[in-house]
């Protein structure tokens, strides 16, 4: 037993001189290693960080030009239906800007358009149109179509609501006439039911003495208020204005759609949203200058147009000429 015991100790004293020891890392390998992985990364988060900021520019590039140019088509389908386009004396005559002198005939009422005194917009087209009332008639069996006549104005407005950005955006009011309807006697009577017009709505007036200019620009609204709002159609409009920019990119016509009465008005002096109208050939030019970097700033002072950052306000054009007409019996 003793023998057996002596062999064993023996053998593990054996195998115990036989194991190395394993030292750990020096503080010096420890330093040389964190140098030179971030020697290593740092460059590789800094290329990264870049690629990311990169893809998030384009990004709002990408979309300003897609929104701009859905909001450009969208207003040229709008005055495609039009039948008469207010130039900037027509809109002073309907926002009560202009003198009796200019628009004798004008309406005593005041102004003729919604938020009268609001000074942080400016209607940049006003126009009359004829649009479709699908199935609104009974003929018969049968649902047939009609047409009413609408007013339409375009604002380009800027506020300091927090719901929208530092940018300008562009809104769209509208009223319209009702279905006429001799048998009903309910609701807003001889209307059809749900077609009634919008209230303050009153159909311009043709007949007496005068041009059709003359007639249009003396339209007075109803006496009841207006209860339609404005809708906004697109965020991130430039919002730069001319005195603070002198450079801003112009177009190959100055606006004819505004009148100068406005020119206290910041949204007056700028250009993001603009048109350029023929009264007589009833088209118009539309303007529309989108603002990329208002989707990744929050300073007002560092959205604005500046000519080593013009790839970050797209614009768009269009010239629409309006296939509407009036319907005289």
């Amino acid at each position: 037993m003793i023998r057996t015991l002596k062999f064993l100790l023996s053998n593990q004293l054996k195998r115990s001189k036989g194991i190395q020891q394993v030292d750990g890392f020096t503080l010096i390998e420890l330093l040389v290693a964190m140098i030179l992985a971030f020697l290593i990364i740092t460059p590789l988060l800094g290329f990264m960080i870049s690629i990311l900021n990169t893809d998030r520019q384009e990004q709002a590039k990408a979309n300003s030009e897609q929104e701009i140019q859905a909001a450009l088509d969208y207003i040229a389908r709008d005055l495609q239906q039009a039948i008469y386009i207010y130039d900037a004396t027509g809109i002073g005559c309907l926002t009560g800007t202009a003198d009796t002198i200019t628009c004798p005939n004008a309406g005593t009422t005041g102004n003729q358009l919604p938020n009268p005194t609001a000074t942080d917009r400016v209607p940049i087209l006003v126009f009359w149109k004829r649009e479709l009332v699908s199935q609104a008639i009974t003929v018969g069996t049968q649902q047939d179509d009609t047409f009413v006549y609408s007013l339409v104005a375009y604002y380009l407005t800027k506020d300091t609501s927090t719901t929208w950005s530092n940018a300008a955006r562009i809104a769209r009011w509208q009223i319209r006439d009702g279905v006429p309807d001799s048998s009903n006697t309910q609701t807003c009577g001889k209307y059809l039911i749900g077609h009634c017009p919008s209230p303050g709505f009153a159909l311009f007036k043709l007949d007496g003495i005068g041009t059709i200019t003359q007639k249009m620009n003396s339209w007075t609204k109803a006496t009841a208020s207006y209860t339609a709002d404005t809708t906004v159609l697109v965020d991130f409009i430039d919002q730069t204005k001319t005195d603070d920019v002198p450079e801003t990119p112009s177009a190959n016509c100055s606006p004819t759609s505004v009148p100068t009465s406005f020119n206290t008005r910041d949204t007056y002096k700028m250009t993001g949203f603009y048109a350029c109208v023929d009264r007589v050939n009833t088209t118009a030019q539309v303007f529309i200058r989108g603002n990329a970097l208002a989707r990744m700033e929050n300073d007002s002072n560092r959205i604005k147009y500046a000519d080593s950052k013009k790839t970050y306000f797209p614009t768009a054009s269009i010239r629409v000429q309006g296939r509407g007409y009036l319907f005289t019996k």
